[in-house]
């Protein structure tokens, strides 16, 4: 008939409506036969279980909102009924808490996956930017979300974060009374950021549907860093990366049930146990782990606003990421200069978010503006630079002759390493 996409699915009801609305062709275009590196390595996994938790988060979000009531006098209660009354609410409450905690980690090691594989460079810069956004707006989601059991932590880590952009001129204070709905966290402060942590995940959502179709477009990065060349350097996605993610996924699954069955607290502060009390300031104010680093390049600054501005240009220099480094080769497995600084950078991460734990006295002060200044260090002046002074090593003239040289195959014809050239 005119008009309608032809199908090949067998199954008849299946095919009428693929052929009136082509998902299933779609489906199999994208995720089915999609042409993919064939050397991925088990980093690569870590995408599609962002998704997958991501799906997790929303769902478990939805019924424990079916049983909180966004009020600050019954914020507490509500979530203690959750884990006492409802029907398995212990369950979705552990799940949903440790799940927050497993994103960030699953997301984190993504992007340093991506930082060490030289997955931001060129085609690749637009996806990298969209992983970046995705960052921030999980930063707001679970920020957010950390303020809704209305505990001691939760609402002085309101108080204190929102009051950092009163350190903004001219506007801050009124961003302050935007963010509150008043003058002080309260009532309205606590409606607001349900809300918004309702809704943020499906604008997330909605980012992540564009970073798949970036992805797509552009295709994916692999260990090598170098272009696809040939229909050898490639398989279909499925079932070959369907079968590898699942095995990711299943493991993954098995590390997300300890925590949850095993040491459901080991991720959470005791202060948000107790109801939150306005007169009462906890003895030290900290976020959630997957904040500390940032926290701690807040802290690292003795000025309220150049603190600020460096905590948000922690992220920003993110986005402009792919113009900073200045190197031809992707991959750091052929840049040895690059690996160590790459390692370093990552330490410097790790030893902020240790600085962001502890009070701002002693040692911890020293360590968390040396940890903080490296940060900015590493993007803005030594990877500028590293593109300029660096020898990488010579790049495999194509993704199949290490892979077959690894599996002990025959060599393709007339392959052999030549020097480095720009990809």
């Amino acid at each position: 008939m005119a008009g309608l996409h032809k199908s090949d699915v067998k199954n008849p009801v299946l095919n009428w409506i693929d052929t009136r609305l082509p998902l299933i062709t779609m489906m199999q275009k994208e995720y089915g036969v999609f042409p993919t590196p064939k050397n991925f390595n088990y980093f690569w996994n870590f995408g599609a279980l962002a998704m997958v938790q991501l799906m997790v988060m929303i769902a478990t979000g939805i019924f424990l909102a079916m049983n909180y009531t966004p009020h600050v006098n019954m914020a507490f209660d509500s979530v203690e009924r959750i884990m006492r009354d409802v029907n398995y609410g212990w369950l979705l409450r552990y799940a949903h808490a440790n799940g927050a905690s497993m994103f960030f980690i699953i997301v984190y090691v993504h992007i340093y996956r991506g930082l060490y594989y030289g997955s931001y460079k060129a085609p690749r810069e637009l996806l990298w930017m969209l992983g970046v956004l995705i960052l921030l707006l999980m930063m707001a989601t679970a920020f957010m979300g950390y303020v809704l059991p209305w505990g001691q932590m939760s609402y002085w880590g309101a108080t204190v974060i929102t009051n950092l952009f009163s350190a903004i001129p001219l506007v801050g204070n009124d961003i302050v009374t935007l963010l509150l709905g008043g003058f002080s966290v309260d009532n309205p402060t606590l409606n607001r950021f349900f809300s918004l942590h309702y809704l943020l995940p499906f604008v997330i959502i909605g980012v992540v549907f564009l970073h798949v179709v970036a992805l797509h477009i552009t295709g994916s990065n692999n260990p090598l860093g170098i272009d696809v060349k040939s229909p050898q350097d490639t398989l279909p996605f499925h079932p070959y990366y369907t079968v590898k993610d699942s095995v990711g996924i299943c493991v993954f699954f098995l590390v997300y049930a300890l925590f949850v069955f095993f040491a459901p607290n080991f991720f959470g502060d005791p202060a948000n146990w107790i109801p939150a009390n306005p007169l009462q300031t906890p003895a030290e104010i900290v976020p959630e782990w997957y904040l500390l680093p940032f926290y701690a390049i807040l802290r690292a600054v003795p000025s309220k606003l150049g603190g600020v501005l460096m905590m948000f240009g922690a992220i920003a220099v993110l986005f402009v990421l792919p113009w900073l480094d200045t190197s031809p080769v992707r991959s750091a497995k052929f840049r040895p200069l690059y690996r160590i600084f790459f390692w370093l950078q990552l330490l410097a991460c790790i030893v902020l978010g240790m600085v962001g734990a502890h009070k701002p006295e002693g040692i911890w002060v020293v360590l968390g503006r040396i940890g903080t200044a490296y940060y900015f260090l590493h993007f803005l002046v030594i990877l500028p630079l590293l593109g300029k002074l660096e020898r990488p090593l010579p790049l495999p003239e194509s993704i199949s002759r290490p892979v077959i040289r690894k599996g002990g195959g025959p060599l393709p014809a007339g392959a052999a390493a030549k020097p480095m050239e720009k990809v």
